[in-house]
């Protein structure tokens, strides 16, 4: 368990709990709500990041974002190679191993779902490397859920780097500015 594994007492449970529902909340703050001193929860905070246990991360929250989503489970012999091109890829989210029969799983986002269809097409149902795709075009998130995304495409070198460029329009027709 990740409390035994790192030491975590109920202090820096709640002190956790707060900063993910607030990230911006000051450390005074916190240190009002869980009754110990700002110094003590800075110091509780450093030790927590450097563990490792903690981070911060600004980026994109599928939740409100007016983007859609979808899943995509991979099976492959190369997951690796399969991985590498996932990374260079600026609609690719985030990709996971898996131990399963599917052994890749991409979570991918775009203003426009054609995209989705001609991005998973082009990446993974025409690619050699893989033997099965499924795409699951998500409907709904729960919860907050904050992922980076980069959109500077100046620096793609994909195969659909113009056809990228051009979908980051949102669906009223604006530009996405870098930094939006």
């Amino acid at each position: 368990m990740i409390e035994d594994d790192y030491k975590l007492d109920d202090i820096d449970r709640k002190i956790i709990e707060i900063i993910q529902e607030e990230p911006t909340i000051t450390h005074t703050d916190i240190a009002k709500r869980v009754e110990r001193s700002q110094p003590t929860i800075g110091m509780r905070i450093n030790r927590l990041e450097d563990l490792g246990v903690l981070q911060f991360q600004a980026g994109l929250n599928l939740k409100i974002a007016d983007m859609f989503y979808a899943q995509v489970e991979i099976i492959t012999d190369y997951p690796n190679e399969l991985l590498g091109e996932i990374e260079r890829c600026h609609f690719m989210l985030n990709a996971f191993r898996l131990s399963g029969t599917t052994n890749v799983s991409v979570l991918i986002a775009n203003p426009k779902i054609a995209f989705l269809d001609k991005l998973v097409n082009t990446k993974f149902r025409n690619n050699p490397l893989v033997k099965e795709v499924n795409m699951n075009i998500i409907t709904d998130v729960v919860e907050d859920f904050v992922l980076p995304i980069d959109l500077d495409f100046d620096e793609c070198k994909c195969e659909l780097k113009e056809e990228c460029s051009k979908s980051i329009y949102t669906k009223n027709g604006e530009k996405l500015n870098k930094g939006e």
